[in-house]
């Protein structure tokens, strides 16, 4: 691996940086108190190429890598990371999903929309009684003469209220049956796919989070991914990219949460000094900036990986299992290094706080990583 960060890496780097401190910042906790889902933020995004960063140029994106990926998402996510999970979830999972897996018509016809934001893109995989049990779903696609009907329904969905198409991956066979899924594009407006609940969370309050409900929903053959029965398959490599996506987010939550203890702490004063100054502060400093790196190399492992077209399950699963800790555990240090304020919404850490604990549960739990990192140590 070249740790080395090319030039560039480092602009986007930059430019993702520059974008979140003037236009992200001034409205983050307006935004998180009122739950509200700034959509146009997301298409000023698509105008710097930040929804389609891995689309290749023909399609309409920035035919980027997943070094610049990782850069995008966790610059962003310093600042909020609602704004930082709705740009990985639109990227990693709608819109790549089609660029994995998609014929060429539906390249041509989704993917300059969803590049440019025109469009926001969902992915829906998970339902209320089978998060981790995918092969028991009960959202259920039928064919007919007229293409398949749909119904059933996915939860937590990011975007599944607001987006414009989804992805979504429905059972075609018996449950649990080997290789009993398929996946449809669904766009918004199909007659039978409407919006359900919306969520009220702890944290990532920006990023919309909605049930979709399928009710009769007749979709046409041509929006069929892939080939009857292989969408469980195309899920898990989805994962593998999206695993990469919440270990670049919780990155940024775990950076952001750092500078804030860092600065409070070189500014605090008590007993006429700074607090950083006192072992008990400068060694939770010590170990929140030794785990980031850590998490960092994990990351990076990963996206050396993914570009250079090796397996990369383990690794994506290392990244995101460890990083996500990381993030709540540098989150927590960091609400006690401010004490009683970082109880408070006047200062950030409270919501690094909340925002991080859906790093260890969104696209595979930390127990679900930790079985892929075993199957695959052990297969070795």
């Amino acid at each position: 691996m070249n740790f080395q960060i090319n030039e560039i890496t480092s602009h986007i780097a930059a430019t993702a940086r520059d974008f979140a401190r003037q236009y992200i910042q001034p409205h983050v906790m307006e935004w998180d108190e009122a739950q509200v889902f700034p959509v146009q933020i997301f298409k000023e995004l698509g105008k710097l190429g930040m929804m389609g960063v891995l689309v290749p140029e023909k399609y309409g994106g920035s035919g980027l890598s997943y070094y610049e990926y990782k850069v995008v998402i966790e610059e962003i996510a310093k600042v909020c990371g609602s704004i930082g999970l709705s740009v990985a979830a639109h990227n990693s999972l709608c819109t790549n999903h089609i660029l994995m897996f998609g014929n060429e018509a539906q390249k041509q016809k989704y993917l300059p929309k969803l590049a440019s934001a025109e469009w926001i893109g969902a992915w829906g995989l998970t339902e209320a009684n089978t998060g981790s049990d995918a092969g028991n779903m009960q959202c259920t696609a039928v064919q007919t003469s007229n293409g398949w009907v749909l119904n059933g329904a996915k939860c937590w969905i990011t975007h599944g209220k607001s987006g414009d198409v989804a992805v979504v991956i429905a059972r075609t066979g018996e449950p649990r049956a080997k290789n009993n899924s398929t996946t449809f594009i669904v766009e918004r407006g199909t007659s039978g796919f409407k919006a359900g609940k919306k969520e009220n969370k702890l944290g990532m309050r920006a990023s919309e989070t909605a049930e979709m409900i399928f009710e009769d929903c007749i979709i046409p053959d041509e929006n069929r991914v892939g080939e009857i029965g292989g969408g469980f398959k195309q899920a898990m490599k989805i994962l593998d990219g999206g695993r990469i996506s919440i270990a670049s987010l919780s990155l940024g939550i775990a950076k952001g949460a750092f500078e804030a203890a860092k600065e409070y702490a070189k500014q605090r004063h008590q007993f006429g000094q700074p607090i950083a100054n006192f072992q008990g502060i400068s060694f939770k400093l010590a170990d929140m900036a030794t785990e980031i790196e850590a998490a960092d190399l994990l990351t990076l492992q990963a996206c050396d990986k993914k570009v250079n077209g090796l397996p990369v399950t383990k690794e994506a699963a290392m990244a995101k299992y460890y990083a996500s800790e990381v993030a709540v555990k540098t989150a927590n240090d960091a609400v006690q290094i401010f004490g009683g304020y970082g109880y408070t919404k006047d200062f950030p850490v409270e919501k690094y706080y909340r925002d991080a604990k859906l790093c260890t549960i969104g696209e595979g739990t930390s127990e679900i990583q930790k079985i892929v990192i075993a199957r695959e140590s052990l297969a070795g």
